[in-house]
């Protein structure tokens, strides 16, 4: 493979720990270059995140010359070819170069090889499918500099064959030309997209979930969106997602706030079930699941709450969000409230109750809520005396049971 030029890379790949994992791969002849997105990156000057690193050398012989330069080394998937290399916090995955014998959809038999030619085939991006040494030698077998220099998402080879033997790949494109794409998509590559999309729910909701989230987190992923709905390609996976207009004007609003979950929310155009529902699909945590649900249906009409009781029930930054999900025209009013908020401490407890002579049970929450709503509807002005009034003039004893 020939030199392409050679690029500045960053502090976190010319690191002492860094070097210290090329020199261990380097003692016994082996050869070993950075892949993949740091390369990319790089090239790109955005901030690297995850270090990869390519080698020639077999998963068994990496973790022989780590261990020998005194370097941790984890077998994290060596079945495939992947070693970590840990120092200290810096985190380097190693794999081997290799080709794929036979995929599974996600997975894939893979044979190893030395051949960087056959492993820069195997990936899913031309921009993806960069080499450099940690001297900055820069490979590039397919175009790829050009590619990311121009924001174009390509695929390495036939696009259709690409995505078939993963299908996670249809996503990413997607996801890539959110984060990546200056220019429209290319036509043969949107069509092999729009023809394989019904593979797309064989893929596992944790899987759909990181590609979805993190293309809900690029600068502007509207336009992407977008496409996705136009061609039917959202609804095998999200049909609830079709609000694409709210998504746009949530999306400006809180500019440089790149929460997916606020922005998925934004994207929904359903009951609580469905998003549920698309919280499932998602396979999305329990904090997630709840607090999507409360943004595409809050339990009361967000209108008809003033600015101190939305504060006072969902805390600044919900409130902020239910305001600019359903009720935009107050965020002004919302913001002077902020400004001025100090969150009053409601002056009863379930002990109160107790000591009145309610039982034990579900209903001493009941009642507690009810006075917090009299004392909410009154701006929080009265006291814990008056609160214990308003208690005792609610309950009746009946047959030694206390009701409202």
């Amino acid at each position: 493979m020939t030199p392409a030029g050679t690029i500045e890379l960053p502090a976190s790949m010319t690191a002492p720990e860094t070097r210290r994992v090329f020199e261990a791969l380097a003692a016994d002849g082996a050869q070993a270059r950075f892949v993949g997105g740091c390369v990319r990156d790089s090239l790109l000057q955005r901030p690297v995140k995850d270090i990869d690193i390519a080698t020639d050398a077999e998963p068994e012989r990496v973790l022989r010359l780590l261990e020998a330069a005194g370097i941790r080394a984890i077998p994290t998937g060596i079945s495939h070819g992947t070693v970590t290399a840990v120092i200290n916090a810096a985190h380097y995955e190693i794999t081997t170069l290799r080709h794929d014998v036979e995929t599974f959809g996600r997975h894939a038999l893979v044979a190893f090889t030395d051949d960087w030619m056959i492993d820069a085939s195997r990936r899913d991006f031309t921009m993806n499918a960069l080499f450099c040494t940690i001297d900055g030698t820069l490979y590039d077998p397919f175009g790829g500099v050009e590619d990311a220099l121009a924001g174009r998402v390509r695929f390495v080879g036939d696009a259709r064959a690409r995505i078939t033997e993963d299908v996670l790949r249809l996503l990413r494109f997607f996801r890539f030309q959110a984060h990546y794409g200056r220019t429209p998509p290319e036509p043969a590559a949107l069509d092999a997209c729009i023809q394989l999309a019904p593979l797309l729910p064989r893929l596992s909701g944790e899987r759909v979930q990181g590609e979805m989230l993190r293309l809900l987190r690029a600068a502007y992923p509207v336009p992407v969106l977008q496409l996705m709905i136009d061609h039917g390609i959202l609804a095998h996976l999200l049909p609830e997602a079709t609000s694409i207009g709210r998504l746009a004007f949530v999306t400006r609003e809180a500019s440089g706030q790149d929460d997916p979950v606020l922005r998925l929310a934004a994207l929904l155009h359903t009951d609580r079930a469905g998003a549920c529902r698309a919280a499932e699909r998602l396979r999305l945590s329990n904090a997630d699941t709840v607090r999507l649900t409360l943004l595409v249906a809050p339990p009361t009409d967000i209108s008809l709450l003033n600015p101190r009781q939305l504060l006072h029930r969902f805390g600044i930054d919900t409130a902020r969000d239910l305001v600019l999900l359903h009720d935009p025209e107050r965020l002004p009013v919302l913001e002077q409230a902020i400004a001025q908020w100090e969150c009053p401490r409601f002056p009863l407890q379930g002990r109160d109750l107790l000591d009145l002579g309610m039982p034990r049970g579900p209903r001493i929450g009941q009642f507690l809520k009810g006075i917090e709503r009299w004392w909410e509807d009154r701006d929080y002005r009265p006291t814990r005396e008056d609160c214990l009034n308003e208690l005792r003039s609610r309950l009746v004893v009946e047959g030694g049971k206390c009701a409202p």
